[in-house]
Formats: C-alpha cells, structure tokens, sequence
C-alpha cells in the first residue's frame, strides 16, 4: 500500500495564510516546492490540486479551498474519481494536543474535535482509516480562546519550532516513497525539535 494522495489543511485567503490552523497548507506548499509539483485550481475539487513525483512515485497533491470545515468535499471528490482508498491518503493538519515541535503520523482514530478531519471522515463514508501528519500547535489555556488562538500567528519561538518539525516531515513524507511509512513513522515521532 503506498500513498497517492498528499492533502494539506487550511483555509483559503491570504488573511489565513502561515496561522496555526493552516500548518498542514504550509507543509503541503513545502512538499509541493520540494519535488517541484505546481497546484492548480481545480473548480470540480473544490481545491488547489496538483499531479507529480515523490521519489519516482506518481502522488497527487490537494489544498481545499472550502473552509477548513468542508475540507472533505476536496477530498472525498478526488478520492472517488481516482478510486483513490482512505489507506492511500495521508493528511497534514494542526493539532493541539501536540506542543510547537513536536509532530506524529497517524492511521486512523477519530476528528478529535477537528473540523476538517471530521468533514474527510463523513466525505469517506465514516472511514477514518487514512494516514494523518498531527502538526503540534499546542494549547490555548482557557478554551474561549480557542478560535483566536488557532486563527492566530505562532510566537517567534513556536515558530522557530514548527520549522524544525516540518523539515523534518517533508524529509519523513520523501522516507514513505523510498522506504516504507513505518520507517518514517519511527523516525518522525521520535524527533523533537531545539529551541
């Protein structure tokens, strides 16, 4: 089983752009970059898609430009015209019971209270068995705070942080195609960021 569907959340609009909440955008346009895969907009994805290679490997690349909480109508739409299986996506999103630095592969499990992860499961017909990149944002400490915090800008030193993990992921995504996901599974989980 390999991936064939890389897909980086967020939401659209310059004002978005590099908040917590679009780190997996941010690491997906880093992918992108990396092996030099151009996103257009594709109106029947409702999203920025792109087709190229990882590490010899044809892959498809997505950026839904609904808001975060529709995320699935990109998704579920690529997924059924390619015949593309949940196994085979990988999806790169914030998460907030991880601290700035720090970030894990996953397959499966619920949305956690994620919204964009919530829309992908229903567009999969409540299949929650595709591979995740948990980007850690960390926490606001009171959670009426939570929508400023995650719409907001990573402090310098988180910043500095999230940095590190997301080298380190695009190194890990390029691990999946030449090696396996378990190795890049060992590999970024155990990584921890310096301050």
């Amino acid at each position: 089983m390999t991936i064939k569907l890389i897909a980086g959340l967020g939401n659209p609009g310059a004002q978005y752009e590099h908040t917590r909440h679009n780190m997996g955008a941010d690491l997906l346009a880093m992918i992108a970059d990396k092996y030099r895969i151009s996103l257009q907009n594709e109106g029947k994805f409702a999203g920025l898609v792109g087709r190229g290679y990882i590490e010899g490997q044809e892959v498809r690349l997505a950026y839904p430009q609904t808001y975060m909480n529709e995320s699935g109508r990109c998704i579920g739409a690529l997924a059924s015209y390619y015949k593309i299986a949940p196994e085979e996506i990988l999806v790169l999103h914030d998460e907030l019971d991880l601290l700035p630095g720090v970030a894990k592969f996953k397959l499966g499990g619920g949305a956690g209270g994620h919204n964009g992860l919530r829309s992908i499961i229903s567009s999969l017909g409540n299949n929650q068995n595709f591979h995740r990149i948990r980007i850690g944002i960390g926490h606001p400490v009171a959670k009426p705070e939570m929508i400023n915090f995650v719409l907001g800008i990573p402090s310098p030193t988180e910043k500095d942080l999230i940095s590190q993990v997301m080298q380190e992921a695009a190194e890990c995504i390029g691990l999946i195609f030449t090696q396996n996901i378990a190795k890049a599974t060992n590999r970024l989980n155990s990584f921890k960021a310096t301050k």
